[in-house]
């Protein structure tokens, strides 16, 4: 317990006696200091009791006295000890009264107990109030290293919430809630996920207190981990402000759950290599090795259709583009109890997920948030990100070659196509069209008809636009002449000289198609 005014006037050696402010003895005491300035409120810095013996005040003067007092009141002065029998023989009326008019403590400090006397024993009652909150606070971290040890987070969280007499939450790196103790804190710390997320955007180590009147209690957030981006966060609620031993506990908690933290994160990095050589092997069609060594790690994912999903960030060297979506992909697999597989290789991210499964899903959802963002009018060049995704249809372990090979070409149309997000089912629901649009399909167009067009430009005939009504008509030549408003003969010799110029027969349906194929390319309408 913090020491206070009561507990002063409780010291049998003090002797002290209170003439003013009785009923504002439990206010804390952080310090005692004497001071025979007229003002002294410059050198106060709150919570102190001001010993005097009036030398040089006024002390009978009812007005001076009432301005005297109403400063220390305003800087947070707790108490006034005056020592009578050195300038006065007793309390002036005065004082006495501003005190009471104030509701500032008054205590009378009699002749034979010296200021040191007073000095000491706030000394050693704050002295004493330390060791036993830093026994408290090591006692604390013993529970908490025992509970983390026997019970892991949970455990440990259950322990924090004890310590502080409140509650405790711990969050992933995205910001979703993985545990709480008691339980029914649940809902407190689920409403703080914003909060969390703001947290993270800030350089780790961060820290804030989230409080006001919408909120039940006091609540700090921490971030967890070493690196640059926060691994996890810690929430704590309380009815009031840390005291000093619930402070070490805390602080306990965070360096037991940041060395979680990271033990989790190395253990991590082993399954992700571990998880490489999976992948490796379903690549080079050796399902029944890869779940060998996968073994129970990925539980049943190789053994029901999963996705495959390609992310590349070529231009995030940061890594911070990859670094989201895996951590957003992560998290939804883990509450959702799903296993994910999930592979960096450089700029790119190879994940295997279940299929209709919530890291698909959380896939998708993240990259839409992409899409709005790069969508807003405010949005700047600097601010977008370079990602590209792309998603596979269903697959088992024996096509897993060939679902790669669909997210390989749904992310290259997405990079193409300036989308962040495409699916292979996507692309064969839509039209072949907008491949075309591609600057090497355009400039094999240009090559195929530009002895066409050549021939056109000296005015000896319309041989593309003949040609166009020709393959349009599916070689129909009367239909074909109508349109173009010539004789059918007209339109057959203008198909030899077509046939003439490119050295190519009309008759081969390779030609035909590669020849719509760049009409359409150069001029799609």
């Amino acid at each position: 317990m913090p020491l206070t005014l009561a507990s002063l006037v409780h010291h049998s050696a003090l002797k002290l006696t209170v003439r003013a402010g009785e009923d504002r003895l439990d206010v804390p005491v952080r310090w005692a200091h004497v001071s025979e300035l007229a003002d002294p409120v410059p050198y106060m810095e709150g919570g102190e009791l001001l010993l005097i013996t009036a030398l040089k005040l006024d002390a009978g003067d009812p007005e001076a006295m009432r301005r005297y007092v109403k400063r220390l009141a305003g800087a947070g002065v707790v108490g006034l000890g005056f020592a009578v029998g050195v300038n006065y023989e007793e309390i002036p009326k005065a004082l006495v009264d501003a005190a009471e008019q104030e509701g500032l403590p008054l205590l009378e400090v009699p002749r034979r107990t010296p200021f040191l006397a007073i000095s000491k024993a706030v000394s050693a009652a704050i002295a004493a109030d330390q060791y036993r909150a830093v026994t408290a606070g090591f006692a604390a971290q013993r529970e908490l290293t025992k509970q983390a040890l026997n019970a892991g987070p949970e455990g440990l969280l259950g322990a924090l919430a004890a310590q502080v007499d409140g509650w405790a939450a711990l969050y992933d790196a995205a910001g979703a809630v993985v545990a709480t103790a008691p339980e029914w804190a649940g809902r407190r710390a689920a409403r703080l996920t914003a909060d969390v997320e703001r947290l993270r955007e800030r350089p780790a180590p961060a820290s804030s207190v989230v409080g006001g009147p919408e909120h039940e209690d006091r609540v700090e957030l921490h971030t967890l981990g070493t690196g640059r981006r926060p691994r996890a966060a810690l929430a704590v609620g309380t009815a009031a402000a840390l005291g000093t031993a619930e402070r070490y506990a805390v602080h306990s908690a965070i360096a037991l759950l940041t060395l979680t933290t990271e033990r989790s994160r190395s253990l991590h990095e082993a399954e992700q290599r571990i998880g490489a050589a999976v992948l490796r092997m379903l690549l080079a069609g050796e399902p029944d090795h890869a779940r060998a060594v996968a073994g129970d790690l990925y539980g049943g994912l190789l053994d029901a259709p999963f996705r495959m999903i390609v992310a590349e960030s070529p231009v995030r060297s940061d890594g911070e583009g990859l670094g989201e979506i895996a951590e957003a992909v992560e998290s939804a697999a883990a509450r959702a109890g799903e296993a994910v597989l999930i592979v960096p290789e450089g700029e790119r991210l190879v994940v295997l997920a279940a299929d209709g499964g919530a890291a698909v899903a959380a896939c998708a959802a993240h990259a839409a948030a992409l899409e709005a963002a790069r969508a807003r009018p405010e949005q700047t060049a600097g601010d977008e990100t370079e990602l590209v995704v792309g998603l596979s249809a269903p697959a088992g372990p024996i096509a897993a070659a060939a679902a790669y090979k669909q997210a390989e070409q749904a992310l290259s149309v997405a990079r193409r196509r300036g989308r962040v997000f495409v699916e292979h089912e996507q692309m064969a629901a839509g039209s072949v069209l907008p491949l075309l649009a591609d600057d090497a399909v355009k400039a094999f167009a240009d090559g195929l008809l530009r002895a066409l067009r050549e021939h056109d430009a000296t005015g000896r005939g319309d041989l593309v636009a003949s040609l166009r009504a020709w393959l349009s008509r599916h070689g129909q030549w009367d239909a074909a002449a109508a349109d173009l408003g010539v004789h059918r003969h007209t339109l057959r010799y203008r198909m030899r000289r077509v046939e003439e110029i490119l050295g190519r027969s009309l008759d081969d349906p390779d030609v035909r198609m590669e020849l719509w194929l760049a009409l359409k390319a150069t001029s799609p309408d």
